[in-house]
């Protein structure tokens, strides 16, 4: 297994979560996936990262899961850390998607728990994540926490990072004090990298955060880049003027189309050639006149 070293090196800096683009029927456009994949790599994306949200696992059968994931790992050959994620399953069901994810080479499993009303206990979390990782790498992601008291999701925190060596990384969807705290207790240990806004990120930063997931590493790298060396290296200037020059209007032009942010990033997939626009029904797909209107908005500031 790699050493906690490795793994923060290869999470470290913008990172790529791997959006499935599909074809207007609605297949899955493996094809697409690679050029995709290809422009993230040479973009300097030292991680792939599938995700349950951004990969629409939330369209995806269980074998569409399991084949993605194949073809990922197939495809990074060892070009980047491919990072795996599970489908919200139950404990034995998870174990054996572990079990191939490391028949097919895939470096690190993102573990995301089912916990429908509350219904997981930290004990019983504990055992879920132990019984993962005697097979892979475990990452863990905050998500779930969200619903959570503070003092609870701490206690799990502690317990996996006293107890189960093998979860290696940790992905924060919720910063604020969790994202703070989880810094504070789990850098030493694990590799640590945030999610959201630039804004958002900007939270775990001071107290233990290598990485982030980016958007802009989908296509203009450079700002990725030029944020997190500002970020990192605590230039409060210059990540002001990202912010307020960058990040404030990418958002708000994201967040301006039916279908939400995710609508945007495949209309962005499009525009870049890597692959159509299109989502699996019930979600929403841009039109061309929105397509054209995200172009428009995106060259208006040069990024594209």
């Amino acid at each position: 297994m790699k050493s906690v070293a490795e793994f923060r090196h290869a999470l470290s800096g913008p990172l790529a979560s791997l959006s499935t683009p599909f074809d207007r029927q609605g297949a899955i456009d493996y094809a697409g996936l690679h050029r995709f994949t290809d422009f993230v790599i040479a973009g300097g994306s030292r991680a792939v990262v599938l995700t349950y949200g951004d990969s629409l696992y939330s369209l995806l059968s269980d074998a569409e899961v399991a084949e993605v994931t194949a073809d990922t790992a197939r495809h990074a050959g060892g070009r980047a850390l491919v990072v795996a994620a599970d489908r919200v399953w139950w404990t034995g069901q998870t174990v054996q998607f572990a079990e191939f994810c490391r028949g097919c080479g895939v470096d690190v499993l993102m573990v995301l728990p089912p916990d429908w009303s509350l219904g997981c206990t930290v004990e019983s979390l504990v055992d879920h994540y132990r019984r993962v990782a005697e097979r892979i790498p475990v990452m863990l992601v905050t998500n779930f926490l969200a619903k959570w008291p503070l003092p609870r999701a701490l206690e799990l925190l502690r317990r996996l990072r006293d107890e189960v060596p093998g979860v290696v990384a940790v992905k924060d969807d919720i910063g604020g004090e969790l994202g703070r705290q989880l810094g504070l207790i789990g850098h030493d240990r694990w590799a640590i990298f945030a999610s959201g806004s630039k804004q958002a990120v900007l939270n775990n930063v001071p107290f233990g955060c290598d990485g982030y997931l980016s958007s802009f590493i989908y296509f203009k790298p450079e700002i990725a880049h030029r944020f997190w060396r500002a970020a990192s290296g605590r230039d409060d200037a210059a990540v002001r003027q990202i912010i307020a020059e960058v990040d404030v209007p990418f958002w708000e032009l994201m967040n301006s189309f039916p279908g939400s942010f995710d609508a945007a990033v495949h209309g962005i997939m499009e525009l870049k050639g890597f692959a159509g626009r299109w989502r699996r029904s019930p979600y929403y797909n841009l039109t061309d006149d929105e397509l054209a209107r995200l172009a428009a908005g995106l060259r208006a500031h040069g990024w594209l």
